[in-house]
């Protein structure tokens, strides 16, 4: 089942008829391309709209058209091209459900987006491919992780983060200080935690100490070089140019 990005269906048809047209493209009987319409309209809700032609219906509406039509003949494999885009988030948290109800029941389902967040929330694995290669790819859970520990350290009346500056090379480095106070910390191999944690305390009182997995996002930036939104612009332009 294919969902593309633009739109693949045809304005002028009815809803309903358009579902079942597409089912029996993929050699569905009228008898069960009937009953199967009826199943993801009302999934999908977008029952009481049947007879209303695709061009008229909402943005978010079209969507959710285009997600039955993937799924109406019941496929092995679901393909979709930023399926959550103009989705107010009621219809993002219908998108996720049905998306993980189908991967529950056995369905591959291949997506590609730029809102990470979703991403990371949804997806098992994730590949990142930047000007037509493969730059990254594995399981969500590694990606974040990364190859080396990061540590959130947080001393109270250090905004700085100026205790870091006797922190030894051996245990890691800062890699950022978020504006609370916060410091981020990349651990080097087999380094010991609660070394960073007696130095911290010999400047102060804790407020926040604990291991944090990078963002998809950050990911992202550091494999490709570019933040989400350069890469959706790219993107967008490139699309044009074709």
């Amino acid at each position: 089942g294919y969902m593309p990005e633009e739109r693949g269906l045809y304005p002028g048809m009815k809803l309903r008829e358009q579902i079942e047209y597409f089912a029996t493209l993929h050699d569905v009987n009228d008898q069960a391309a009937e009953k199967a319409a009826t199943h993801w309209i009302r999934r999908l809700g977008l029952a009481g709209r049947e007879d209303a032609k695709i061009d008229a219906l909402s943005h978010g509406n079209q969507q959710r058209a285009q997600l039955a039509v993937a799924l109406v003949h019941d496929p092995e494999l679901l393909v979709l091209d930023e399926p959550f885009a103009g989705l107010d988030p009621g219809g993002v948290d219908d998108m996720r459900q049905v998306l993980a109800e189908r991967a529950a029941a056995g369905v591959t389902v291949l997506f590609s987006s730029h809102q990470l967040d979703l991403v990371e929330d949804i997806c098992e694995a994730v590949a990142i491919i930047h000007h037509g290669r493969l730059v990254a790819s594995g399981p969500v859970e590694e990606l974040r992780r990364g190859d080396r520990p990061r540590l959130a350290v947080r001393v109270g009346g250090d905004a700085d983060g100026a205790w870091t500056r006797s922190l030894a090379a051996d245990l890691g480095e800062v890699e950022a200080v978020r504006p609370e106070g916060t410091v981020l910390i990349s651990l080097t191999t087999g380094a010991d935690s609660q070394r960073i944690l007696d130095l911290a305390r010999a400047a102060g009182p804790i407020e926040h100490f604990s291991f944090e997995d990078r963002r998809l996002s950050e990911v992202f930036r550091e494999v490709t070089g570019a933040s989400v939104g350069q890469a959706e612009a790219e993107h967008a332009a490139a699309g044009v140019s074709r």
